[in-house]
């Protein structure tokens, strides 16, 4: 993966992944060679890991995630963060008419991009739609895959 640069122009070498990354690396293994190509360091986000949790149904997958966070350090949002989203998802809401279901959908991935720019990381996600949509609130940095 080349390196990429923020909005701001600062070189930034930390990655985060969302769900739908990991989600389809286990389920077909397709992003093997970009994750490990990933220039920098890859930090685990608090809300990637509990939407992960969320879905475990066997003892493989739990085992994963306990790997996980065993090996990257967790990215958690702050006050400010969680704050922010409120305001946000309220605009979002009264500019695109979002139905109260998608305005909750749209919450963790929110706090996730909030998160990463908190931390001047890149967020990698297969789900351009959503964050797409996300950065014309805020911006970050972004790569989809």
């Amino acid at each position: 993966m080349p390196e990429s640069t923020s909005s701001k122009g600062t070189l930034t070498n930390v990655s985060v992944l969302d769900s739908s990354i990991w989600i389809d690396q286990w389920r077909t293994g397709c992003h093997s060679k970009r994750i490990a190509s990933i220039a920098g360091v890859v930090r685990l986000s608090s809300v990637v890991q509990a939407e992960l949790w969320r879905g475990v149904t066997k003892k493989s997958e739990s085992d994963l995630l306990n790997t996980l966070e065993r090996n990257y350090p967790i990215l958690t949002p702050t006050e400010k963060n969680w704050l922010e989203s409120g305001r946000i998802l309220s605009k979002m809401r009264a500019d695109q008419g979002f139905t109260p279901e998608k305005v909750r959908d749209l919450h963790f991935d929110l706090l996730i991009a909030l998160t990463a720019r908190s931390y001047g990381a890149c967020l990698i996600t297969s789900n351009r739609a959503d964050f797409e949509l996300i950065r014309k609130y805020r911006d970050f940095e972004l790569e989809v895959w």
